[in-house]
């Protein structure tokens, strides 16, 4: 980029290199998209030095013109304000900038009718793939993605029942081994707050580990359910008031990691309970659980590696290479906090 007199950063223009280097536009159009088979090294390294010179970067969607491609990545995430989708993001961006791709990111809040729009958006600007965050809706609105020929890989979750390539965590083992640290620690009561599954495999996945753990123990459990993946404060609250009696040592399980900075206020009469005769445990959400009083047990995903691995999924299938196996699960850990024995 060129300054101008009043300091503004000025684009430099595709013309404006050719001149420089003494060629024409197509010379410089050619050697862009890595058709320097017929060009002469001294050609080359005139366009190279006018590049560097000006610090010429070229217009991913002209880019994408004249090579079939944009070189831009949709991503859709849920929640975009968390440290765990941040995470997420900041993976995809360093594989993707690294093979000249750049990201362009919305935020769905969980919102089926968001998704859909974002979709058509992203569409319309030409991106060559895509990589989402499903909400239990998703598997609906995925016949524009697949009509316009793209490619997508689905992240932190996969949909049952519909072919995709994904990248997720060990949900089920993770839930399923954190629950049986928890009858060890002394647990006898048990309560889950969750949204409704749908197809989504992460919520599934969590919540068979959590039932799954308790049955080889001959325990039951309550469950609160979620309407709308929203938290109802005052309906959750009032539900506590009347599963926690102070006495008996219960856990409350939180597998929504978006949800767990709402189920963590509503549990606020009971921090005094905590950690031997009340517990909580939820997952991710590592920006604040550790610095909270009482600080809050957490099962970890690894974030930032599962936006690599989904970045190099889709540049692997957008190139048709088949390299990279398109279905991965990465280990979790569990950051034990004072909101557990």
């Amino acid at each position: 980029m060129a300054s101008n007199k009043s300091g503004a950063r000025k684009r430099v223009t595709i013309n404006e290199i050719a001149q420089m280097a003494q060629t024409s536009k197509t010379t410089v159009s050619f050697y862009l998209n890595g058709k320097t088979d017929r060009m002469s090294e001294d050609t080359q390294q005139r366009i190279r030095d006018a590049i560097a010179a000006t610090g010429y970067e070229p217009s991913p969607l002209a880019r994408g013109m004249n090579a079939k491609k944009s070189f831009l990545l949709g991503v859709i995430i849920g929640d975009i304000t968390n440290t765990f989708s941040n995470q997420i993001v900041k993976g995809i961006d360093a594989v993707a900038s690294a093979n000249g791709y750049r990201m362009l990111v919305c935020s769905s809040n969980f919102d089926k009718q968001n998704e859909l729009a974002y979709i058509e958006r992203l569409l319309a600007l030409g991106v060559d793939g895509f990589i989402v965050q499903p909400t239990a809706q998703f598997k609906e609105i995925t016949k524009s993605i697949a009509d316009a020929g793209k490619q997508m890989v689905f992240i932190d979750s996969k949909l049952y029942d519909f072919t995709s390539n994904w990248v997720k965590t060990d949900n089920y083992e993770a839930s399923y081994q954190a629950i049986e640290q928890c009858v060890a620690k002394g647990y006898e009561r048990f309560l889950v707050i969750t949204a409704a599954p749908g197809l989504i495999s992460s919520r599934i996945e969590r919540f068979s580990g959590f039932v799954d753990a308790l049955e080889r123990h001959d325990m039951t459990f309550s469950q609160f359910l979620l309407e709308n993946d929203r938290v109802d404060a005052d309906a959750l609250r009032a539900w506590l008031g009347e599963h926690i009696d102070g006495k008996t040592p219960t856990m409350i399980f939180a597998p929504n990691c978006w949800a767990l900075p709402d189920i963590y206020m509503a549990c606020r009469d009971f921090y005094p309970l905590m950690p031997d005769r009340v517990g909580l445990l939820g997952f991710d959400n590592t920006e604040w659980v550790s610095v909270a009083s009482p600080s809050v047990s957490v099962v970890v995903q690894p974030a930032a590696e599962e936006g690599q691995t989904a970045a190099r999924i889709l540049l692997d299938q957008i190139a048709e290479k088949g390299e990279i196996d398109p279905h991965q699960v990465l280990d979790c850990r569990v950051q034990w906090g004072t909101s557990t024995l």
